[in-house]
């Protein structure tokens, strides 16, 4: 059992709650058991885990599962932890893991039908409940823009509740040259702004292989950027609300691009 919040291993693990030292190893941490359930799923991916006794108290069929999945994991106590940890109130497990993003070649080889294609999103929040939203419309990937949020940030992946081991993302990727690349692939682009036309008159359209295009959440999108867009499109309000937050607005898209694309095919 680790005992001292200061070993060596502690902090040679807890240094990954900086970006310079996810870049350099090519791995990150992992918080929650929720997470660690869906990265179990993907047990390669997984170096090492460290819990408390409490934890495993808690969740025995999660460690269960990660004895015959062969994934070592140490047990520590509550100081320790509170080392590895990016937040407040630990949630008792931790996990080193591998990065594994892919490349966007690889996403348009795939022959996506629907994609969240992120331009300079900075909040973690808002990217990590965007990657859980495409997850749960059914998305075939979310790509994120250089500029944007690191996505291997503890804050977006817990944030991710495990999602981000359901479907492929890109990272650090310009702009210009995806939209290039997946309009050569037949797919249109509809950049979410409220300069647009009203999403529910866009009806067939939405059937058809799309990527959403979402804008930074303070400033939108830069005039050229928005005109890389097939078209333009808004979220209306019809209650008094100013506006909608990012994730809430990219949750709408994606959602009715996969009733269209759904009832196609069903």
């Amino acid at each position: 059992m680790l005992e001292d919040p200061k070993a060596a291993k502690v902090r040679g693990v807890a240094k990954l709650v900086k970006k310079d030292a996810r870049l350099e190893t090519g791995l990150f941490l992992l918080e929650g058991p929720q997470g660690f359930r869906e990265a179990l799923d993907r047990p390669k991916l997984i170096l090492e885990a460290f819990a408390t006794e409490e934890a495993l108290a808690r969740h025995p069929e999660l460690f269960t599962k990660a004895k015959n999945a062969r994934v070592d994991v140490k047990l520590v106590i509550e100081s320790v932890l509170a080392a590895l940890s990016d937040t407040n109130t630990p949630q008792g497990v931790v996990a080193v893991c591998h990065q594994f993003d892919v490349s966007l070649d690889d996403v348009i080889a795939s022959k996506p039908k629907l994609i969240a294609l992120l331009s300079q999103i900075r909040d973690p929040g808002n990217a990590g409940t965007v990657l859980r939203a495409a997850d749960a419309a059914g998305a075939d990937a979310v790509i994120f823009s250089s500029g944007s949020v690191d996505i291997y940030n503890p804050k977006v992946v817990r944030s991710t509740t495990g999602s981000m081991f359901h479907l492929p993302f890109v990272v650090d990727v310009e702009i210009a040259s995806v939209v290039e690349a997946l309009k050569a692939a037949g797919i249109q682009i509809l950049a979410a702004d409220s300069s647009g036309v009203e999403l529910p008159s866009l009806s067939s359209e939405l059937a058809k292989p799309t990527a959403w295009l979402f804008g930074n959440e303070a400033w939108g999108f830069e005039p050229e950027v928005l005109a890389l867009a097939d078209k333009t499109v808004a979220v209306p309000i019809y209650g008094a609300a100013e506006s909608l937050n990012l994730a809430t607005a990219a949750s709408v898209c994606l959602y009715s691009s996969a009733f269209a694309q759904n009832a196609t095919t069903s």
